[in-house]
Formats: structure tokens, C-alpha cells, sequence
């Protein structure tokens, strides 16, 4: 390490800062090009079929989910539906908007694999609502 050795130490950090897989993905966009929302936190979309997904260990529950194919690019996600017996109020063809869960680096939260999106409107109305029994499902 000489004294004018800054410049060459400055050019192979910025050149090996490369070989770095977050520093590569956030450069070249790579995650808001494989997103289905498109880097957006919410997007719209009908419900294609209702299904069950089988907790992880040690939880031995069936959480309750839901197929969205998105109108914006036509891209199918399963998104978790909170609440309890909140299924009852998203039906097949209904319109939901769905958000990011919140995961750690935006996977998965808690013990529903492959889960990454949760309902929070169905038929634009809230869903925390409908199940609280505030208001009714309203008619499409």
C-alpha cells in the first residue's frame, strides 16, 4: 500500500463489487423483472380457485389461501387470506387487491411456504372488516 494506491484500491472495489449476488440484482433491476407485482407493494386481481396450504413444522394447521391471476400481466400468485373464517367471504371470480406479507428479504412470512401476498380487499371493500361483521359483502 503505497501513498497514491487510493485510486487503484477505489477501481477494484467498484470492479469487484460485482461478485456480490445483492449488489449484481439491485444494479441490474433483476428483482423487479421476475416480481409479479413489478416492484408496485399492491396489484388487482380475480380469484381463480381457493385452496389449503399445510403450515410448516412444528404447526400442524391448514392455512387458507387463494390463486389471484393478476390483471396487469396475467401472472398467477397464492395469497394468504387473514382472518379467521375470512375464506367465507372470497369467492371464485371475485376482484381482490393484494399486498406483500412482509417477509425477510421478501420471501415467505412465518409458517406458509411459498406464500408472499395476503388479501386485503375483496370486491373493493376491506377484508379485516367483512369478518369483523362491519359491514356486508356487496354484490358485483
Amino acid at each position: 500500500m503505497g501513498l497514491l494506491s487510493a485510486t487503484k484500491l477505489h477501481k477494484n472495489r467498484n470492479k469487484f463489487r460485482w461478485n456480490d449476488k445483492r449488489y449484481k440484482k439491485k444494479k441490474l433491476g433483476l428483482f423487479a423483472k421476475s416480481d409479479p407485482l413489478e416492484g408496485k407493494s399492491q396489484a388487482k386481481g380475480l380469484v381463480t380457485a381457493k385452496v389449503q396450504k399445510e403450515a410448516r413444522q412444528p404447526n400442524s394447521a391448514m392455512r387458507k389461501c387463494c390463486r389471484v391471476q393478476l390483471i396487469k400481466n396475467n401472472k398467477i400468485v397464492t395469497a394468504f387470506i387473514p382472518g379467521n373464517l375470512a375464506q367465507k367471504f372470497v369467492d371464485e371470480h371475485d376482484e381482490v387487491i393484494i399486498e406483500r406479507i412482509g417477509g425477510r428479504m421478501n420471501r415467505s412470512k412465518g409458517d406458509i411456504p411459498g406464500v408472499r401476498f395476503q388479501v386485503i380487499k375483496v370486491n373493493d371493500q376491506p377484508l379485516r372488516l367483512l369478518w369483523k361483521g362491519k359491514i356486508e359483502k356487496g354484490r358485483r
